[in-house]
């Protein structure tokens, strides 16, 4: 069945947006599909133009599926890669040569000859004869069928920078600032991104005879507003596809979020009045006034294109009453009730229980709660590897000074240190260290842990197996993923569950973790025919925007200072995390304590009760990601 999609109104070029960015990948890969078929039907080729990054993952997981379910023959199928890094080897980790292949080629019939990559390691002085030659392939394939493209943070397509010209070719690039801490995760440092790329220029792009753009997540909504609503501009590259005939915005609903007909529908014409629009319309009148809610007056909803909403569902003063009372119903001292019971917390990462709801951690215990906090992953990747010489010379030196063992630990610091030393930039460790590394993240969990009250008999390191590569790259989540959490959940037998809502952490590890979680839940409702309320919390990446938030626990000075000190405890990921991201450099205990902050200093503005920091949770709706 085709996933079900709505348009978005008052965008300049057409945006979809789907329930989830499975439903947008599984619409692209049946556009895809229907080109391939119809093509074949002629003994013509589809020709594609295909790019890597996050977003595109999912579409092609789906072409294999149809190809080994349903028949679908690529053997005709021509390829055409929209962009590669320059100086770097096709079989590097970060390379887009290995990662088309790995994701789809090597598991299609798509023949060697029929697929076109740029090469990273042509000598400079051939770069241009490489490019005019990879332009002449594509024109004597008949040009691009369909582009899948994805978007970056500045709005690039490709790797067609800000500012860059309209109607170029392919060429050699150089990456923007940006850009580069973007791709700062895959590299394992923002210094280890190459400066320079080939890719295809936006008239290549442009000449497409259908273009397919897909965005998922939080962190893409501001930059899919401006490309689908701002003005068109070379500061955002993207925003050119207004100007092509068949060009379309696949997005999720998170990716969505920021557009006119999605976040104020209401200035586009009339709407349906949901309690949701309601409550989403009130508050953001009380942000354009500056005023409580209770100080809304009717001018304020005419003056602002609320006529409909003040007529179907005021006056002022009753509309204002209706939303203050549901946001007064959020605030919750006793989030799992004040009768004891299990609850379990799952940890993406070894820190993001206490990043995130470290103060309602500590709330859970003090109210007498049993308390268990799941790790899902190791974290190993993120922790440099000066941390892992330091653990390994420490306990080469415990050791021998103890007396416990003056053989087995100098032999293991000298092939660690080896390992280390001849370690590339860009490389991915070797299993001692990886093994090494674990034991940082698992110490600091359990003391992080500790501070926030939780016995050590009810943390549970998981180490999912898709998480266990040692790279950036992970594998597809598995039944063994989803088995081990459900086995987790059947063991503790909660009452109420947390899991990680934000899903824009560099690596998607948010959002693979979520839908296994989900998974387990949605199996365990089908055996038993009922679940335990399931809260996602947010906090390392973004918050709740007020409308949506069901719970939110106020947390006193002292409980955001232990907090903090349970952040502190995570000491690889203090002063400069590994992977801090590309959008805040801060640290993490500074973002968290900012954001519990700001959400109380947004609930005083208002006009509810002044509290010093607030930790917000949204109930599970028993969809997936």
């Amino acid at each position: 069945m085709e996933p079900a999609a709505h348009p978005v109104a008052g965008t300049q070029v057409p945006c979809y947006v789907f329930r989830s960015s499975r439903d947008a990948a599984a619409h692209a890969a049946r556009i895809i599909a229907h080109t391939v078929r119809e093509r074949n039907s002629v003994g013509q080729p589809a020709v594609l133009g295909l790019s890597a990054g996050s977003s595109q993952v999912a579409v092609y997981r789906e072409l294999v599926r149809m190809h080994r379910h349903e028949g679908l023959d690529l053997a005709g199928v021509v390829i055409f890669g929209v962009a590669e890094y320059y100086g770097i080897r096709p079989d590097q980790l970060q390379s887009f040569h290995r990662w088309l292949h790995r994701n789809l080629l090597d598991q299609v019939n798509i023949p060697g000859k029929n697929i076109h990559l740029l090469d990273g390691t042509v000598p400079p002085g051939q770069v241009a004869e490489h490019c005019r030659r990879f332009e002449e392939r594509i024109r004597d394939g008949g040009g691009v069928d369909v582009h899948v493209l994805g978007i970056g943070r500045n709005g690039n397509l490709g790797f067609n920078e800000p500012f860059g010209v309209r109607h170029s070719r392919t060429r050699l690039v150089t990456l923007d600032p940006v850009t580069r801490k973007e791709a700062a995760a895959d590299f394992f440092h923002e210094e280890n991104v190459p400066m320079q790329a080939l890719t295809m220029g936006l008239g290549t792009i442009g000449e497409a005879r259908k273009i397919l753009l897909l965005a998922f997540g939080e962190e893409s909504a501001g930059i899919i507003r401006e490309a689908a609503e701002g003005p068109m501009s070379d500061r955002v590259p993207a925003s050119f596809l207004r100007e092509h005939v068949d060009a379309c915005f696949l997005l999720d609903e998170a990716a969505a979020a920021e557009l006119t007909g999605i976040a104020t529908p209401w200035v586009l014409g009339s709407v349906q009045w949901t309690d949701r629009l309601v409550k989403q319309a009130v508050l953001w009148l009380c942000q354009q006034t500056g005023k409580a809610l209770l100080k809304l007056d009717g001018d304020d909803f005419r003056n602002h294109n609320l006529h409909q909403l003040l007529r179907d569902h005021g006056p002022a003063p009753r509309l204002a009453h209706r939303v203050f009372r549901w946001m007064m119903d959020t605030i919750q001292y006793h989030p799992a009730g004040r009768r004891p019971q299990r609850v379990l917390c799952f940890s993406p990462h070894p820190d993001d229980d206490v990043i995130s709801m470290g103060g309602t951690l500590i709330r859970l215990n003090e109210d007498g709660h049993e308390v268990h906090v799941a790790y899902m992953t190791s974290g190993n990747i993120a922790v440099f590897d000066h941390d892992a010489r330091r653990l390994i010379d420490l306990v080469a030196e415990l050791n021998r000074r103890f007396g416990i063992d003056r053989k087995l630990s100098p032999e293991l610091e000298r092939r660690v240190q080896r390992a280390l030393d001849a370690k590339r930039p860009g490389d991915a460790d070797v299993a001692e260290v990886l093994r090494i590394k674990e034991l940082i993240r698992w110490s600091e969990a359990k003391a992080a842990a500790a501070v926030c009250g939780c016995c050590e008999e009810n943390l549970h390191f998981l180490d999912l197996p898709f998480y266990r590569t040692g790279t950036v790259d992970k594998r597809p989540p598995g039944k063994e993923d989803v088995h081990a959490v459900r086995r987790l959940i059947e063991q503790v037998a909660p009452g109420q569950v947390y899991v990680a809502g934000d899903m824009s952490d560099p690596h998607g590890t948010h959002r693979v973790c979520a839908e296994l979680i989900f998974r387990a839940l949605r199996g365990i409702q089908r055996s038993c025919g009922s679940r335990p309320e399931v809260l996602l919390y947010r906090g390392a990446w973004q918050e709740w925007d007020l409308d949506v938030i069901d719970i939110a626990v106020p947390l006193s000075p002292q409980d955001l200072e232990r907090k903090k000190a349970a952040i502190f405890r995570h000491e690889s990921q203090k002063d400069s995390a590994l992977f801090p991201g590309p959008d805040d450099p801060r640290e993490f205990w500074q973002r968290a304590e900012d954001r519990n902050r700001h959400t109380a200093d947004r609930y005083n503005q208002i006009g509810l009760p002044e509290y010093y920091a607030l930790e917000a949770f949204v109930r599970w709706d028993g969809q997936l990601p």
